[in-house]
């Protein structure tokens, strides 16, 4: 028994579409019912629409503020132990006036 070549096709497969142009299309449409809602509220009554539109954007800023975390305690936390036998991580000095030049060292203990 023999097998018999698949046929070929000409035919590419399509590329698929990105993620990103379907997210973008899908707020181009939740942007056009929101503006053909805001035009609806609008024909009905110009207060009304002035008045979504406030609520929409105070609605907005409130989750925004209450997506930002609080800094209760700006402080830099405490230095842990065995960290004051290090010496500092860098060292600037100046060789000439005006030019200064920093020297790296990672962490090295103090004699």
């Amino acid at each position: 028994m023999s097998r018999e070549p698949e046929p070929e096709t000409d035919e590419e497969p399509e590329p698929e579409e990105p993620a990103e142009a379907s997210s973008m299309a899908g707020g181009c449409v939740l942007t056009a019912l929101a503006g053909a809602g805001l035009g609806g509220a609008y024909a009905a009554s110009p207060a009304l629409a002035v008045g979504a539109v406030w609520v929409a954007g105070m609605t907005a800023m409130w989750r925004v503020a209450r997506s930002v975390p609080h800094a209760a305690n700006p402080a830099p936390p405490p230095v842990s132990e065995g960290a004051d036998d290090t010496k500092p991580q860098f060292t600037i000095v100046e060789d000439r006036e005006g030019h200064c030049v920093v020297q790296w060292a990672r962490g090295a203990t103090k004699p």
